[in-house]
């Protein structure tokens, strides 16, 4: 069971139970996913499961009757749901649970439908009802029942079906028989019941000799076996699926109306028969139904055969009741056949791939039957042929050629060309999916292979190149399944080697990657250096006052400058300005299908602007089929790595920065500065922070990382192993760069907002002490012919004397201590979370981070102390 089947199955039964709270749908799914067996060759044997639960039952004989009912529909997975049914059982709580959930269901839909039931008055118990009230009561009662079980007419089926077609392919629409075919009954092979009765026979045929009346009957059989009342056997009029029952002369003498009985079941299942063959031989119920009609017509043909050659018999004279019966034996096994199946099929309303399934079930149930399982084998094989015409398009080709909607794989409208455009648009997904009611049950193995095949071809097909697999052979419906499953192998390899060397050779997606890894994981440093050089203004205004076609300009500009000029792709690289700075990004992400989806997704906008720094991002154009693997999805998470890595860079150009203007202040005599001090201890710990960050992203997560995608690739089978790897690359990317943890991620980020706080201070600071020095240099000079050293020595002495001035102001120590102690303690926070994350979920990965950050033991004591009040709190 595949996992997104677990999911499914888990939501549908935690909504039909109603139930709320707990750990919702993932817990259990994860605890499914932990116990179950990944690979079970046995079938699952009900008789004893079934033989329990009628035990358990209250009402044994409905329980029964439903299971036969639903044996007959071929209902899917109903022997292991029958066993798991037996085992909830045996488990007493697990039951109890289950009764208590019910009874609570049962009241709460009671309570929601109370003012919707129809409601019928009752007379009083106390007064005696008359003939005309239980007259009036009977009708109501009557009625009710067969608005609910009265059965939907062949013409509205037909109807539903052929409008569904023609809205799936209205420029294909269903060929549909004429009106006259319907309407006139006596065109139809099977009885044609009379409203008015047959006049009584003037002698009654029980009065007349055994000779006679055996005569009489055998003619009468011989009409009734092929849909023709006769004079003392006549047919019952037939309400919906049921089989047809037959009035026998009541004078008839006793020896020969039990013989009578024992041939009249043969009629009954020609008319069963007949009926399936006129209905489902339509053009509305597929042409797998039809090619079984058709299979079936030759079989009645060699009935109709027989039933002649009797009544040749007849006429001679040489037939009696009892040659009757022995003639008509052979042939009652095989009517009894196909009645049972066109039943089945009848009753299970199915079509293609279902009809399949239920003929391979009958073929093999019947193995001890030599003779059965041969007449079933011909009818699966003659039914399969048009499913295998449909299913040998697809793999050797990538074709669907569906028109009754039958095949197990089913094609919907989607565009290629919006995976570069919708981030949630799931092409390689949805554009053609397995639809599980049509899979016959002797494919089900290779289902998923049977739809890779095809999608693999098609993407070629897509790309305007004509395939067609060499191993090309028919494909044909045989007991040995290995026959038709070789055949579907050779096809997905081929299939599988096409488009991988497509993509990888004549499309080069390796080549294509590594131009992404270039850009979106800043593997070019020196240009990363030049675009931040030239754009560094210009990113520092609002988003809103930013002009694109510069920075487009800007990009060419650092691109032809530096090593990505070598880059043949370089042309497809693109600014992209984001309306998120990428926390908010990151944010809204993880919050989805989480509680705080809504209140995330429904915030009101902050009120700052967004810098262009913030928002700038890179965007990358990838066109078919290289878009199935650099889709939409997988771009955005390139830029949420690249818009983190970005930043990180940007804040360590501003720590920098700070680093090369503060050190112009050391020549001034700031000695008594002790905050001063503080300042560039302070700087050099965050610039130390960010820097290991860096390092620990680019080379301990992402290179090696990147390495075993390159490596995996290689060895890839396939485009779903190629695609796997990919992801895999991303997710383990983002998880490890800390940006799959919301927790984190907010930490993180007042880290980089603290770090651009303090770095905008001591700019300020900066500033004015370059305010200070404009001012000493409009000052007067001593003499015009002072020497430089005279005027440098002025300077110093007045700066020195102005510079320690901010030294006395309390607010500004204050706010440099301030800085301090919030980095100090989101660091301890971070590292204290990375710790408990690198244990806990064994994230070993991040320990690197706490070894490269804490190298000296600086922060191990205070991280100690917190460890120790945590378990103290855990211990209370």
């Amino acid at each position: 069971m595949s996992e997104f089947r677990i999911h499914h199955d888990v939501n549908e039964l935690l909504s039909l139970l109603q139930v709320r709270g707990g750990d919702g749908a993932e817990g259990y799914i994860d605890l499914l996913q932990k116990h179950r067996t990944p690979y079970v060759t046995t079938t699952v044997s009900a008789h004893s499961a079934k033989v329990k639960l009628a035990e358990f039952s209250k009402t044994p004989e409905d329980f029964l009757r439903k299971y036969e009912e639903l044996k007959s529909k071929n209902a899917r997975n109903l022997d292991p749901l029958v066993y798991l049914l037996s085992k909830l059982c045996e488990d007493k709580e697990t039951l109890q649970s289950l009764q208590q959930n019910a009874k609570e269901r049962s009241e709460s839909s009671a309570n929601t439908n109370s003012t919707t039931t129809t409601s019928y008055t009752l007379p009083q118990t106390s007064t005696k009802m008359s003939m005309q009230e239980l007259d009036e009561l009977r009708k109501k009662l009557g009625n009710v029942t067969a608005s609910s079980n009265a059965p939907v007419p062949a013409e509205v089926t037909r109807k539903m079906l052929r409008d569904k077609h023609n809205k799936k392919n209205p420029t294909e629409p269903n060929p549909v028989f004429p009106d006259w075919v319907y309407d006139r009954p006596a065109l139809l092979g099977d009885f044609i019941t009379s409203p008015a009765p047959v006049g009584d026979p003037a002698v009654p045929i029980g009065t007349l000799p055994l000779a006679t009346q055996e005569q009489a009957l055998v003619e009468d059989l011989l009409f009734v076996l092929i849909g023709v009342d006769g004079q003392d056997i006549t047919a019952q009029p037939v309400l919906g699926r049921q089989n047809r029952s037959f009035i026998v002369n009541p004078t008839l003498d006793l020896s020969i109306k039990e013989l009578v009985t024992r041939i009249l079941p043969v009629a009954s299942y020609y008319s069963t028969i007949t009926r399936f063959i006129e209905e489902k031989s339509s053009f509305e119920y597929g042409q797998v139904n039809h090619a079984l009609t058709a299979a079936m017509r030759t079989l009645m043909k060699e009935y109709l055969i027989l039933v002649t050659q009797l009544e040749h018999l007849q006429r001679q004279g040489l037939l009696s009741l009892q040659k009757l019966w022995f003639y008509i034996q052979p042939t009652m096994r095989t009517m009894e056949i196909l009645a049972s199946i066109a039943s089945s099929v009848d009753k299970g309303e199915c079509m293609g791939g279902s009809t399949l399934s239920l003929l391979h079930d009958r073929t093999f149930n019947y193995t001890g039957d030599s003779q059965a399982q041969e007449l079933c084998l011909y009818l699966t094989k003659a039914a399969s042929v048009p499913y295998f015409e449909i299913l040998e398009k697809w793999i050797y080709r990538g074709i669907i050629k569906d028109p009754y909607s039958e095949f197990m794989v089913e094609e919907h409208e989607l565009q290629k060309e919006k995976i570069q455009e919708d981030y949630n648009d799931k092409y390689w997904d949805q554009r053609y999916t397995i639809v599980q009611l049509r899979i016959p049950s002797f494919l089900q193995k290779m289902a998923d292979k049977i739809l890779s095949t095809g999608k693999y071809l098609n993407v070629v097909r897509e790309c305007g190149r004509d395939v067609t697999c060499p191993d090309a052979k028919e494909v044909l419906y045989t007991l040995k399944e290995r026959a038709y499953v070789e055949q579907i192998e050779k096809a997905y390899n081929y299939a599988s080697k096409v488009l991988l060397d497509f993509l990888m050779e004549e499309k080069e997606l390796v080549s294509r990657l590594r131009s992404i890894k270039h850009y979106f994981l800043m593997d070019k440093g020196d240009f990363f250096v030049h675009f931040m050089d030239l754009t560094e203004e210009e990113l520092k205004r609002p988003v809103d006052d930013i002009v694109p076609p510069r920075l487009e300009a800007l990009l060419e500009l650092a691109l032809r400058m530096s090593t990505a000029n070598t880059d043949p792709f370089k042309d497809d690289l693109k600014i992209d300005l984001m309306p998120h700075d990428v926390i908010t990004q990151l944010l809204r992400v993880l919050a989805i299908e989480t509680k705080q989806e809504k209140t995330i997704i429904n915030a009101d906008p902050t009120d700052a602007t967004l810098s262009g720094l913030e928002a700038f991002s890179f965007d990358y154009i990838v066109k078919w089929p290289l878009s199935l693997i650099i889709n939409r999805k997988a771009l955005t998470r390139y830029q949420m790595l690249f818009r983190h890595m970005f930043y990180c860079k940007h804040v360590e150009r501003l720590l920098c920065n700070v680093w090369i203007s503060n050190k112009d202040s050391r020549q001034y005599s700031l000695h008594s500065a002790k905050w001063f001090a503080a300042a560039f201890a302070l700087r050099q710990r965050m610039l130390n922070f960010v820097q290991n960050i860096q390092y620990y992203m680019m080379f301990e997560v992402m290179e090696p990382t990147w390495h075993i995608m390159e490596n995996n690739l290689k060895t890839a089978s396939n485009i779903d192993d190629v695609l796997c790897h990919h992801t895999s690359f991303l997710d383990n990317c983002l998880k490890d760069c800390m940006l799959t943890n919301p927790e984190l991620l907010r930490i993180f980020s007042k880290l980089m907002s603290v770090c651009v706080m303090f770095t905008n201070c001591m700019q300020r600071f900066t500033q004015s002490l370059r305010l200070e020095q404009g001012a000493m240099d409009g000052a007067p000079a001593p003499s015009e012919q002072a020497d430089e050293a005279e005027k440098k020595r002025l300077t110093t002495k007045f700066l020195a004397e102005h510079v320690d001035a901010p030294q006395s102001d309390p607010n500004f120590k204050a706010t440099i201590s301030k800085f301090d102690s919030n980095f100090t303690m989101l660091l301890l926070d971070l590292l204290d979370k990375l710790s408990i994350y690198s244990t806990n979920d064994c994230e070993h990965s991040m320990i690197s981070i706490i070894y490269r950050l804490d190298f000296n033991g600086f922060y191990t004591e205070r991280l100690e102390r917190l460890a120790v009040e945590r378990s103290q709190k855990a211990a209370e």
